[in-house]
């Protein structure tokens, strides 16, 4: 019912920017969670960035201050601005949608890398 897909991962050198695009099939609600997570080769998924159903933002302590999640409801798109960007940075990253209990859809990701 609803469809997640991922643009605007790249290729970039450390300090560089790339802004993640996630464009929604259905409508945004307000009580809608969503945010974005990232998986490694060989590491274990890691949630990066969350908008709540209250509203609030939570980033994971190694993004903050480097990362800002945002909404625009009139395009029905999550976005995630990535300013200095570290090697380590380097990931597949997902958006996600979360409603209610059980509803839980995500899109195929969109590669980042970081060159050193």
């Amino acid at each position: 019912q609803v469809q997640l897909v991922e643009s605007g991962g790249g290729l970039v050198q450390a300090g560089g920017s790339l802004r993640l695009s996630c464009a929604v099939s259905g409508t945004i609600i307000s009580l809608d969670a969503m945010g974005w997570y990232r998986q490694a080769p060989g590491k274990q998924r890691e949630s990066v960035a969350t908008f709540t159903s209250g509203g609030s933002t939570n980033l994971a302590d190694s993004v903050k201050g480097r990362f800002i999640i945002s909404r625009d409801y009139a395009k029905n798109t999550l976005y995630l601005q990535m300013d200095s960007l570290k090697p380590e940075d380097t990931a597949v990253y997902y958006c996600y949608l979360r409603r209610g209990v059980v509803s839980y859809w995500w899109g195929q990701g969109t590669q980042v890398t970081v060159s050193s």
